[in-house]
């Protein structure tokens, strides 16, 4: 397949013009070329991911300019690495003809992540450049769900047919190795490219010379994944079995790609950063990147159901305006009951969105968490109230107010663990992300009962 690139790709005069040779990547680590190169900037980097850092701290201009000065190699390895914001506005500035030439070089499934970012009349124009084989697998590629473990898959792996000795498929692997990206383990597959068995590095090596691929194979229980299976899910399987790389097969068995633990690594970062913008009414894709005028629209319909639930929580205040009127002294006190119940829920969401992201939770476990939060808020809660009912006695004087703090808190605690234990759950039986704005709809529980107990508990036990 590198064999071809050349052939449909026309060299601009920006890359023949290198400053840095083809070998210099490769041995002494990225070079930065001096025309772009900031005052007091190291000219050199040990990997692409340190390239990348520099290159997302220069302007647009200096950025390009350095990725049309760098070997193709090097380009393609630093370009897989930026921030996907970062990437875009980079290959929109570059000629079409270097642009294609960085995205032929690159792994299929880093180029795929790139060119999905892109628009679609950009997308096609660098496609119509590369060879058919590499455009006809990057489209194929970017039909799939990104979501999805096709949508996560590098489709360059290493195939064994199950004829060959070790000695032919270790030499196969050498020739292979050049072109592949980290060949973690052989697959071995049928004449029908059917998956029938996953060797190690290690196993061909340790096995006996003459020792047939296929044999060496036999009776194996493949773990794969079919094209469709969510990338959460692919990653929880990876992480479960301490696999370096996990196999994507169709419904027929065929093999169509792998996932490697690099990706995964990524999807499990992706999934963590969406979660907790998630958990707050962020848009999960939000970042420092995104136009302002973007993340306005984005946030407002959650600032409005935040502002809904506020005006609720403000209600139930005003419903006992009479006791408070009697007693100045229970507004003082009264936020720090909702606060400490917020401050529980909170605790017990995020443990329980942790799970949901990084385990397969059965109804039954489920719902056993939430009676665990449930005694946790229970035992947190006395401790809490008895606390409270000391300080407040303290602060007012009056015993009975110390009695009604520490009741109240006791009772929101509860309600609070119990609450964020329960309202991912909820939100994933209504087929809803977990996460999404739940921290809106804890804090409207916690405030709304957090003030009606305490203020409702006054009203009966003082006056």
């Amino acid at each position: 397949m590198a064999d071809d690139r050349t052939d449909e790709i026309r060299p601009s005069s920006a890359v023949d013009e290198r400053s840095v040779p083809p070998e210099a990547g490769d041995a002494h680590g990225i070079s930065m070329p001096a025309a772009c190169r900031e005052a007091g900037d190291e000219a050199e980097f040990v990997h692409p991911a340190d390239m990348a850092d520099h290159l997302e701290n220069l302007s647009l201009e200096k950025q390009v300019c350095a990725l049309r000065h760098m070997t193709t190699e090097d380009a393609a390895e630093a370009l897989a690495e930026l921030d996907g914001n970062v990437a875009v506005d980079v290959l929109e500035n570059l000629d079409a003809d270097v642009a294609a030439q960085i995205i032929a070089e690159m792994a299929p499934d880093d180029a795929a992540d790139v060119l999905d970012e892109l628009d679609e009349e950009h997308r096609d124009v660098l496609l119509e450049k590369l060879t058919k084989e590499d455009s006809e697998e990057l489209r194929n590629l970017l039909n799939f769900d990104p979501d999805s473990a096709a949508g996560a898959m590098n489709t360059e792996l290493i195939l064994l047919e199950q004829n060959l000795t070790v000695d032919e498929a270790i030499a196969h692997i050498r020739r292979e190795m050049e072109d592949k990206e980290s060949p973690y383990y052989g697959y071995v597959v049928d004449d029908k490219d059917v998956l029938v068995g996953v060797l190690s590095l290690r196993d061909l090596m340790l096995a006996r010379p003459g020792t047939v691929v296929g044999d060496a194979a036999a009776g194996q229980s493949v773990v794969s994944v079919t094209y469709d299976t969510d990338k959460r899910e692919v990653a929880s399987l990876l992480s479960h079995y301490n696999y370096l790389a996990l196999p994507v097969v169709d419904y027929e068995g065929h093999i169509m790609g792998v996932v490697t633990y690099d990706d995964i690594m990524d999807i499990m970062h992706e999934e963590a950063s969406a979660d907790m913008l998630g958990m707050v009414g962020a848009d999960p894709e939000e970042s420092v990147d995104t136009p302002w005028t973007e993340s306005v629209r984005k946030r407002l319909p959650w600032l409005m159901v935040n502002m809904i639930n506020s005006a609720l929580s403000a209600s139930v205040v005003y419903m006992f305006e009479g006791t408070i009127a009697q007693m100045a002294v229970l507004a003082v006190l009264m936020p720090m009951v909702a606060n400490q119940a917020g401050n529980t829920g909170q605790q017990a969401l995020a443990v329980m969105i942790r799970q949901l992201a990084t385990d397969r939770f059965d109804q039954k476990k489920a719902w056993m968490a939430v009676l665990r939060e449930g005694k946790i808020g229970i035992v947190t809660g006395l401790f809490m109230a008895v606390t409270a009912f000391l300080g407040a006695w303290w602060f007012t004087g009056n015993h009975l107010v110390g009695a009604v703090m520490g009741g109240a808190l006791l009772c929101d605690m509860m309600l609070g663990a119990v609450a964020g234990g329960s309202i991912p759950l909820i939100f994933r039986a209504l087929g809803r992300d977990p996460a999404q704005a739940s921290s809106i709809f804890l804090t409207t529980i916690t405030d709304g009962a957090g003030f009606f107990i305490f203020l409702g508990m006054a009203t009966l036990f003082i006056f």
